[in-house]
C-alpha cells in the first residue's frame, strides 16, 4: 500500500504538465470544430477511457513492444515530435481560415468523429510522445523491485493514470462551456497560441530524440 501512495501522486504529477488537459482541450475543440455539446461530451468520455487504456498498456507492455520491434525511446521521441509539430502547423493554418468559414458548414457527426478517437484525439493530441516517455520511465522504475512490490507499484501507476484521465474528461467535456463565455476572436487567438506551443513542443521533443540518437551513434 505505501508503494501505491507513492506511485499514484508521482504518476499524476509527472503526467499532468506533459499531458496538459486544458491546453489539449483547446486543441481538441479546434479539431471537432462546430460539433454540438452532446457529441463533445460523448467524445470526451471515449477519449478519457482510451487515454487510460493506452497509458496503462504502455505501462505494462510498452517496453516489451518497443523491444520486440527494435524501437528505442529516442526514435519514439523523434517520430512523435514530428507528428506533433505537423499537427501544430496544421492547426495554425486552420486558425487563419477559421473566420472565413460559412455558417452553413456541415456539423461533424458522431460516427466520423468517433473514428478519430484514438488517432489523433487520444494519440498524439491528448497522450503524446512525452506521455509515452514518462509512462515508460515510471514503468521501468516500478519494475526494479520484487514481484509483490512491482504489483503494488503498477497499481499506483494505474490509479494515477485513472485520475489523470478524469481530468481529461472534465477538461474536454466542459471546454465548450468555458469557451462560450469568451468572444470568438479571443478563442481563435488562444487557439493560435496553443497551436504554436504545440508546434514548439513537437520540435523540442523531436530535437531531444535527435540529440539522443546522435549521442548513441557517437558511442557506437
Amino acid at each position: 500500500m505505501p508503494l501505491v501512495l507513492k506511485f499514484l501522486p508521482l504518476t499524476f504529477s509527472a503526467l499532468l504538465p506533459v499531458l496538459n488537459p486544458i491546453g489539449s482541450a483547446l486543441v481538441f475543440l479546434a479539431l471537432v470544430d462546430s460539433a454540438p455539446g452532446e457529441v463533445v461530451r460523448h467524445l470526451a468520455r471515449k477519449i478519457a477511457f482510451a487515454t487510460a487504456l493506452f497509458l496503462f498498456t504502455i505501462d505494462v507492455a510498452g517496453a516489451a513492444i518497443l523491444g520486440f520491434f527494435g524501437i528505442s525511446l529516442p526514435v519514439v521521441q523523434l517520430a512523435g515530435g514530428l507528428v506533433l509539430a505537423a499537427m501544430g502547423w496544421g492547426l495554425l493554418n486552420q486558425a487563419e481560415v477559421a473566420e472565413k468559414r460559412e455558417v452553413s458548414t456541415p456539423v461533424p457527426d458522431v460516427h466520423s468523429l468517433g473514428e478519430q478517437v484514438f488517432y489523433p484525439f487520444t494519440f498524439p493530441v491528448t497522450a503524446g510522445p512525452g506521455c509515452l516517455v514518462v509512462t515508460l520511465t515510471l514503468s521501468a522504475h516500478a519494475s526494479q523491485k520484487s514481484f509483490v512490490e512491482q504489483v503494488w507499484s503498477h497499481v499506483g501507476i494505474l490509479c494515477g493514470i485513472v485520475l489523470i484521465s478524469v481530468t481529461v474528461y472534465v477538461s474536454y467535456a466542459y471546454a465548450p462551456k468555458l469557451t462560450s463565455k469568451v468572444s470568438r476572436q479571443t478563442v481563435h487567438g488562444v487557439l493560435r497560441v496553443i497551436a504554436f506551443i504545440l508546434l514548439c513542443i513537437g520540435v523540442q521533443i523531436a530535437s531531444n530524440g535527435l540529440q539522443a540518437l546522435v549521442k548513441e551513434m557517437g558511442k557506437s
